[in-house]
Formats: C-alpha cells, structure tokens, sequence
C-alpha cells in the first residue's frame, strides 16, 4: 500500500499545529498532547490515553526535567536516543505521517524544536485478558495456554516454543484506516521462499479500508475463491500446534485483536488433525484418529444413505430390510430431514448467543420439547433423529470448525440431489464433491494431496499417527528447504 510521506520541519510549531489536525486532538478526548521544556528545548509528546504505560511515559519525564539547561544544544538527537532516553524501543522516524500512525497504534512520539525528525517511544499496552486454552482445542493432557487478542503476546507464546535463531516474524500493516498490525512468521531455514513471497504480496496488495473481521477478512482476500465453502487455511488458537505447523514449512498469519492465527497452505486432512492424537501414545493417536474420520465421513453421506434406502426399500438386502421408518409420518421424510439441519443450525446459533448460566436450560429445551415432543406429535420419526443426532456428532467431532461448516453443506446437497434423482443423484453428488475438492488448490497445492497426487509415504502419515522418532520427512509437497526433520 502506498504510504503518504511527509518531512517532519525542523520548527515544533509547524508540526504540533499539523499533528493537532490531523489527528483532531481537540476533538477526541483520548488523544493527549503534551507541551514541554526540557534543557531549554521547546519539546512536544503525542500519545493515546489507555495505551501508552503511565510509569514508563513519567520516568522519561523525570529524566528529561534532570537535564542541565542547554546540555541538547549540540547533536540533539543522538544525545537523547542514545543517552537521555532510557527506554530500549526508541526510534528515530523522519515522515510526520508514519509519526502519526505509531501514535493511534499506541506508541509515544516525542518532537523536538530544532530536530527534524520525531522519536518514536514504544511503550504502549493493550487491554489483554490471560492465556487461556481454547475452548475449540480442548485436550485432556497438555499446556491450557492459548492466543489472545493481543499481537505481543501471540509472538511471545509462539517464540517460546520455537527458540529457533531462524524464525522470522516479520511485521506490516493492513488496512487504509485501520492499519491492523499484521505478523509473517516462518522458519527461514525451512518454509519455501515463493510461498512467503506469494503471500506478502497478496497482503500488500490489499487495498481497503479496514479489517473488522481480522483474520477472516484477510482469508477472504488470500483465498481466489470465495464461493468455495471449504477453507483455505486453518485456525488455531494453541501455541503448540502453530509451532508444530512451523516445523513442517507452513507459514503462519498473526493478526492484531485476533485470537486464532493462520496457518498457510493447507490441505483438507490438515484440518482433520487435532493436538490430543499427538498427547496420546501412538496407537491411541491413530485409533482416535480413525474414529474421527469415520465420524466425519458418517456426517456427510449417512443421511442421503438412509433417505437413498428408506425411498428405495429394494435396494436394500434381506439381511439390512429393517432400515427405514416403519410409519413415515405425515412430513415427507426429506422434509424432515431439512427442518432438523435448519432446526439444528438454529439451536447452535441460539447456544452462542445463550449466556453461560442457561445454557443447562437451552440444553433441556432442545432434547426434552423439541426432541421428544416432536416424535410424539408425528413431526419427526424415530429414526430420524437417530441418524440427525449422528450427523451432528459427526460435524462436532471434525477439528476444523469451518471445515464442519463446509461438509454441512455438501450434506444437505447431497440430499437433495439423492432426494431428486435417486441412486444417480446420491453416487453423481458423492462423485462431484471428489472432484471439486481433488480441483482445488490452496496457494498452488492440491487440496486433497496425497491422495491427488499420491504419494505412499505421506498417505501413511494421513491415515494413522505416526510415531515422532520415526517421522523424519517434512511434507514435500511444501517443498521445504531442509526436508529432514
């Protein structure tokens, strides 16, 4: 993005009256302006209330006031950078306008008459709550800390667990207005450099207003396809699996009031994975991770399946002629099934915005008058809210939340189209979700691999989980520089 430059004047008059302006300090009661005399200088300070640290802004005061009258006469500036100002996150700055930008993202800028350049005093703090762990990311063995709004912090817990002299966490900017504060982290010694090219220039590219859905503005604006309901990254709020993601190559996104970071590029079974399979022994690990896929794999053709063999008894065998509802109800069956999905999405919606003390009541509502009073009035079967319950498992037990999303939808079009077309409609629908996902690309990585393209090795990989020791080879379709773990 293009950044507006303008030379800071030598004369602090000229720049106080422009920053007063141009930030409108008279018009906005949080922004603090401070008119100063130190050592015979005329000096001025720019800051925001709430950001900027109190104690650090006073004991930078209180060693300017210390100052002998004309001891900044000579070489002003390297003086208070290097001996007056004792802070370690200084910086000398000579565009009045980045001046400006340090200040709403909450740093202090110090102005001097006589120099023309601003010193720019990183000592801001931002409301933050303490790490937590995720309530999406739930373990039963492992760290309970989590990402929290706060840029700083997420760096820090990430930096914790990678103490690699390698890792980059390179910073920018997005957003016309709201310049959000964005972080590139990577291991330079490992990821590939087109991957991290490719995406600093599509976040250079970004030519908006602002981001007030942080990260998910910003996938919008990675993804090429914004139709397509499957993810293109994955979030994570656990510090752990952001840095087990960094050993393998992927690239991670921190954005600024965001709790969850972007991990960059993946592929659909990256979002099937989840940290208990790794807090597990091996055998645990693998036998928790094929009961995931089978759940997830009931959750999106088991009810086009049962409404397949409930409309068409004979295709059923002699042996299974027990599936399908004895008495259909007076609701057409694929009717029911709709009102259920929809029914479901909105007990989900409501448990959002359900506070914590009703949610035991929201929980009653929906099993005891919805559930069982609407079997009993004949608007659902019996079976139908077995194999929608199953479905529903099915969606909670998949790791990615948006990737539950997604197959949700792909459930209700595969019913549709089985309820249209029968046993054409029902493999048609299963054979062109296998091609569209098999199609899609993700920063020019097939989305399914390695199944498409095979590879054996990381087929095993996907499937069961691997023992650590013997895990030596990064993904190679990442194409990483050191593939050797």
């Amino acid at each position: 993005m293009k950044q507006d430059k303008r030379p800071i004047d030598h004369k602090l008059t000229n720049n106080v009256t422009f920053l007063k302006n141009y930030l409108g300090v008279e018009k906005s009661f949080d922004l603090i302006y401070l008119d100063l005399n130190y050592a015979g200088k005329d000096m001025a300070m720019f800051m925001v209330d709430g950001f900027a640290k109190d104690d650090i802004s006073l004991y930078i005061m209180q060693t300017l006031a210390e100052l002998k009258e004309h001891e900044l006469d000579e070489d002003t500036l390297t003086k208070l950078l290097k001996r007056y100002i004792p802070y370690i996150e200084i910086e000398p700055i000579d565009n009045i306008y980045q001046a400006a930008d340090f200040v709403l993202a909450g740093a202090t800028a110090l102005f001097v008459d006589g120099v023309d350049k601003a010193i720019i005093i990183d000592s801001r703090t931002y409301p933050a709550r303490s790490p937590e762990e995720p309530d999406l990311e739930r373990v039963v063995r492992g760290p309970r800390d989590g990402f929290v709004e706060t840029l700083v912090f997420n760096t820090a817990l990430t930096r914790r667990r990678v103490r690699d002299r390698s890792l980059r966490m390179e910073y920018l900017q997005v957003g016309r207005r709201s310049k959000t504060d964005v972080v590139i982290s990577y291991i330079e010694d490992i990821a590939d450099n087109k991957h991290i090219d490719k995406i600093k220039s599509i976040l250079e590219r970004i030519d908006t207003d602002g981001l007030p859905m942080a990260e998910k503005t910003i996938e919008e604006f990675l993804s090429d396809r914004y139709w397509n309901p499957y993810p293109s990254v994955r979030y994570t709020e656990r510090p752990d699996t952001a840095a087990a993601h960094l050993y393998d190559g992927h690239i991670l996104l921190i954005i600024d009031g965001s709790p969850s970071v972007m991990i960059t590029a993946t592929t659909f079974w990256n979002h099937l994975q989840h940290a208990e399979e790794y807090r597990q022994k091996p055998t645990v690990g693998a036998y928790l991770r094929m009961v995931r896929f089978f759940a997830i794999l009931f959750s999106m053709i088991l009810l086009p399946l049962y409404y397949l063999m409930s409309s068409q008894p004979e295709l059923l065998p002699a042996a299974l002629e027990f599936i399908g509802p004895d008495d259909p109800g007076v609701i057409p069956l694929l009717l029911q099934f709709l009102i259920a999905e929809i029914g479901l999405d909105m007990l989900r919606m409501a448990s959002i915005h359900t506070p914590s003390a009703l949610g035991t009541a929201l929980g009653l509502v929906a099993a005891i008058m919805i559930g069982d009073v609407s079997v009993q009035v004949g608007w659902f079967t019996n079976e139908v809210v077995l194999y929608i319950a199953t479905a529903a498992i099915g969606s909670y037990a998949t790791p990615s939340y948006e990737l539950s999303m997604a197959n949700r939808i792909v459930r209700i079009i595969l019913l549709l189209a089985t309820a249209s077309f029968g046993v054409i409609g029902y493999v048609l629908g299963i054979t062109c979700w296998l091609l569209y996902i098999t199609k899609m690309n993700t920063f020019k990585i097939p989305y399914f691999w390695p199944f498409i393209p095979f590879s054996p090795k990381a087929l095993r990989d996907v499937i069961i989980r691997v023992p650590v020791p013997i895990k030596h080879r990064r993904p190679e379709i990442l194409d990483p520089k050191d593939p050797d773990r």
